[in-house]
């Protein structure tokens, strides 16, 4: 494992700050959704418009997380942290001026491109102002942002657009990034690859092509079918580029991306386990949205409301640190199943709540629970497994793995609900058969990260007597 040595003095002020910034990027990976009926009306805007207005973002967002943070690694994480908050900020600015459907998915391309920035640099920076046993809970804090954030973009968005013209719900992004790049120059110390590795552009370009055409093949599915030539195309592209920049990093004397990082156990469990719990969480809380509306017959805003002891639960563990505390005790092989068992129940409490909130109201408090422990727990461990040099590189494909595991969570459940309906079953049984498949990925994710991570464990304790 690699560590730090000493804190920055400054280092909560620093981590409110990077955390400030990582809420505002993540709000707007969900609070387009609610805006769909606004935007069509006022841009005239087709289907195909709005598809592309929600996935330009997260494509290239999910694309350059691997590149963006080698060049935070390579070039600075303080320049590219800046950097994101600026480039966030004009997109945002463009997007909240749009008059046209074309000009808002430029932005929102662009706002994707300071998005892998900033998600990126803020969990490296946490990384670099923390010693080990501080780590955990900052961790924490951070995961902590990221549930809060993922949770309350529809509840933003909904208020938002009861109040105000739709541009609004991006314009409200300009005084939070101003404030942030202002926070950074004044704050964060400036980190980078001590070793000076040289830029390896070809594999930045080989991990962005296949990753944004892995996640395109992913969101087209449901809408255009499994078999259809979008997918299997784009498909083939990401299988094809994917092994070429396998094949490439292996060669080079300085890869973006060492592979060797896979041969420890630590790592792949942590990131085996993060790809099946994002999995099952992503697409899990993509039907219970559905669940609230479609079955309990909740309108959007009042749906995000009941969303809300999700967040809330994860908030106050991981602020707290109880579940850092709780993690320490435990140790992230057995937080971690410990966590995803706990999720697991949640999902199977949705499922069997039939048409009544106090069992979904249960299940979210249990799912809170246990993404309080287990996120950052495995957070941790892929971040810990990996030099200190090579923070950027970590977090992006910390990153990466959550955006992979959250879009084919959301496919792939989809899919299990349109299925299901599709064989004469009802709308609900559909979302319960979604959210059982959900629980299990989440099972399963808990068991392959608990069993490496212990693994890992044992191999180290000879290490060090």
């Amino acid at each position: 494992m690699y560590s730090v040595t000493t804190s920055h003095p400054r280092r909560w002020l620093i981590l409110a700050v990077i955390c400030l910034a990582q809420l505002t990027v993540l709000l707007d990976n969900t609070i387009l959704n609610v805006a769909i009926p606004s935007l069509t009306r006022a841009l005239d805007a087709s289907t195909a418009d709005i598809q592309w207005m929600i996935n330009a973002y997260s494509l290239v967002q999910s694309g350059l997380l691997l590149a963006a943070g080698s060049a935070a690694d390579l070039y600075g994480r303080k320049k590219m942290l800046a950097t994101g908050l600026a480039l966030f900020g004009v997109g945002s600015a463009v997007a909240g001026f749009a008059t046209t459907s074309g000009q808002l998915i430029a932005a929102r391309a662009g706002m994707g491109v300071g998005g892998a920035l900033l998600l990126t640099t803020t969990l490296a920076v946490a990384m670099q102002i923390f010693t080990p046993d501080e780590q955990p809970k900052a961790i924490g804090i951070w995961a902590a942002v990221n549930a809060l954030g993922f949770a309350t973009g529809p509840l933003v968005g909904g208020f938002v657009l009861d109040h105000f013209a739709w541009g609004t719900i991006f314009l409200i992004n300009l005084p939070v990034a101003a404030l942030g790049l202002a926070a950074v120059v004044a704050l964060v110390p400036e980190s980078k690859n001590p070793h000076g590795d040289r830029p390896d552009l070809l594999g930045a370009l080989l991990s962005t092509i296949g990753m944004a055409s892995l996640v395109f093949a992913i969101i087209s599915g449901p809408a255009h079918g499994w078999t259809s030539a979008r997918v299997l195309v784009s498909a083939a592209v990401a299988a094809v580029v994917l092994t070429l920049f396998a094949r490439w990093e292996n060669r080079i004397p300085y890869p973006m991306l060492d592979l060797a990082f896979f041969r420890d156990r630590r790592f792949t469990g942590a990131v085996g386990g993060a790809v099946l719990i994002t999995f099952g969480m992503g697409g899990a809380l993509f039907l219970l949205t559905q669940h609230l509306q479609s079955v309990l017959g909740y309108g959007p805003l009042e749906a995000g409301l009941r969303t809300a002891p999700l967040a809330l639960t994860v908030v106050v563990l991981n602020f707290s640190g109880l579940a850092a505390k709780a993690t320490a005790r435990l140790g992230a092989p057995l937080a971690v199943p410990a966590g995803m068992v706990l999720m697991a129940g949640g999902l199977v409490a949705i499922a069997l709540s039939g048409e009544g909130y106090g069992g979904v109201a249960a299940g979210l408090v249990l799912i809170g629970v246990g993404c309080a422990v287990a996120n950052p727990a495995m957070a941790h461990a892929v971040m810990s497994a990996i030099p200190p040099e090579k923070a950027g590189v970590g977090a992006g494909v910390n990153g990466t793995l959550a955006e992979f595991g959250n879009g084919l969570g959301v496919a792939v459940l989809g899919a299990v609900l349109s299925s299901s309906v599709a064989a004469g079953e009802s709308l609900s049984a559909g979302l319960g058969a979604g959210l059982l498949v959900g629980a299990v990925a989440v099972l399963g994710g808990g068991l392959v990260a608990a069993g490496l991570l212990r693994r890992a464990d044992k191999e180290e304790q000879p290490a060090l007597m």
